[in-house]
């Protein structure tokens, strides 16, 4: 019988291992704060903090280039350096950490992946697509396999440090002003070597994809305990009446390598923009993954976000979306899969402040392995006024094997008081009626399993707007599906 857990677990303490040698005491601190007493956000009070993390941070730190940055990636870097002053390491007694265990990170020796021109500008990283892209190799943004081409007239893609002083005026009035961002977000913040742009202004409609392709190349093994940590960072600024559609591919070296991918997008869509956003994860399953997905609507905006994640030993996926106009329309579909020893999170977090939003939320997940587990929490906020708010959001939950796991947490808050919300929350194996269907006509049992088991993943998978990424989710899905299967034969 499956289980389904809503307590939490102990946290297991684990000294922590950074780097061979010790460091000294982190140099973080004091010249920084004077530098932003001038920002509009007031900067977090100093205060004891985890050692942990400080010595994190200043691994960070060492490993960033010396020279001048712009003021908007300036400005990230100081603000996120004094947020991780007065913020600890997860554990499993915080309530949004209660079911993720981050300990795979912080037993390991953690080490920022340092930026060399010539080992990126040697490596080779073929690019069979015909749309623009940008790639990412370990967070460091390749411009030598940019791919610009099909751009409207006045679209940036690219490096902020290239960007045109209109466009990177713009994207500084955003930049550090995200209030519900976690210990991840800020070391991302602090260690993201680059930021890339991209720029869609009013009225222009991109037709053909932009591509962002992440690889992860430096990787270690269980004996070493070495973590390479990447901290890819992408800005997207959608102006009025624009719209674009954007594909993340994280993919990891071939083998079980150990790394740590901890990456950043945030969206800002303007009045009446569109956003459509695709984002497939199949990095390696000894990897920790940890992604945030902040978005920010103008009034009538739309964003639509379709993911598959099926890699990493810890996938976490943040998604914050915060409608700022009336008439928003909000759509996420997520599907997850842990065919190993996995952990796939999805923490949601969708704010209505003004009337008439609409958001539609499917979470759908499978659990395929006795140690798997998969996490669900997710929070719809209707404030005060956001009347006539529709707001739905259903989760499901398919378990494979008898030990498998899934904690879920569907959640409301409404304040105000005409509004139509609703949530769902289902967990199950597959029925005997649906399987004895099939047997009826002749397929077998096994045949019939694999069948069911794809098609309660392919409802998400087929919301992908481009075939070719549709396809290529749907192979990979399968073949991990087929391993599952044959391993438990």
């Amino acid at each position: 019988m499956s289980v389904l857990s809503f307590t939490p677990h102990l946290h297991v303490h684990v000294n922590p291992i950074l780097s061979p040698k010790p460091k000294p005491k982190p140099k973080l601190n004091k010249l920084r704060i004077s530098s932003l007493q001038t920002f509009a956000t007031p900067p977090p009070q100093p205060s004891f903090s985890d050692p942990f993390v400080l010595q994190l941070a200043d691994s960070l730190e060492d490993s960033l280039p010396s020279s001048s940055q712009p003021l908007p990636l300036q400005k990230l870097r100081d603000f996120s350096s004094e947020t991780l002053l007065s913020t600890p390491w997860p554990s499993r007694k915080d309530e949004p950490f209660r079911f993720t265990d981050t300990s795979l990170i912080k037993s390991s020796l953690i080490e920022p992946v340092s930026h060399s021109a010539q080992f990126l500008d040697s490596l080779d990283v073929s690019d069979d697509t015909q749309f623009p892209n940008l790639i990412f190799i370990d967070g460091f943004l390749k411009e030598s396999v940019l791919n610009l081409s099909n751009l409207p007239d006045g679209v940036y893609l690219g490096s902020l440090l290239r960007a045109s002083d209109r466009i990177m005026e713009r994207v500084s009035k955003f930049i550090g002003d995200f209030k519900w961002g976690d210990l991840f977000w800020s070391i991302n913040g602090m260690g993201a070597p680059d930021l890339g742009v991209i720029y869609v202004p009013a009225g222009c409609k991109v037709e053909i994809p932009i591509y962002l392709k992440y690889f992860s190349v430096e990787g270690g093994n269980e004996e070493s305990k070495k973590l390479p940590i990447s901290n890819p960072r992408v800005f997207v600024l959608v102006e009025e009446g624009g719209e674009v559609g954007i594909v993340e591919e994280f993919e990891g070296k071939e083998g079980n390598a150990c790394y740590w991918a901890n990456s950043v997008l945030e969206v800002v869509i303007g009045g009446g923009g569109k956003v459509r956003h695709s984002y497939v994860q199949s990095q390696s399953l000894r990897a920790a993954h940890i992604k945030w997905t902040a978005v920010r609507q103008e009034s009538s905006s739309t964003y639509e976000l379709v993911e598959v994640s099926t890699g990493g030993k810890l996938s976490r996926h943040n998604v914050h979306v915060q409608q700022l106009g009336p008439e928003t329309v909000t759509e996420l579909s997520t599907f997850h899969l842990s065919v190993t020893e996995q952990t796939q999170d999805l923490h949601s977090s969708l704010v209505f402040d003004h009337p008439r939003g609409y958001s539609r939320q499917l979470h759908k997940c499978i659990v395929a392995h006795p140690q798997g587990q998969a996490v669900f929490d997710g929070n719809v906020k209707v404030n005060r006024y956001a009347q006539q708010t529709d707001a739905g959001q259903l989760t499901r939950s398919l378990l494979l094997e008898p030990r498998a796991t899934v904690n879920v947490k569907p959640n409301l808050q409404i304040i105000a008081d005409d509004v139509k919300c609703s949530h769902g929350a289902a967990i199950s194996d597959l029925e005997e009626s649906q399987l004895f269907y099939f047997q009826a006509r002749g397929i077998d049992l096994k045949t019939a399993r694999k069948a069911l088991v794809f098609s309660f993943g392919a409802e998400v998978i087929g919301r992908f707007p481009y075939p070719s990424v549709r396809k290529q989710a749907e192979s990979h899905v399968k073949q991990l599906l087929e391993t599952a299967y044959d391993s438990s034969s």
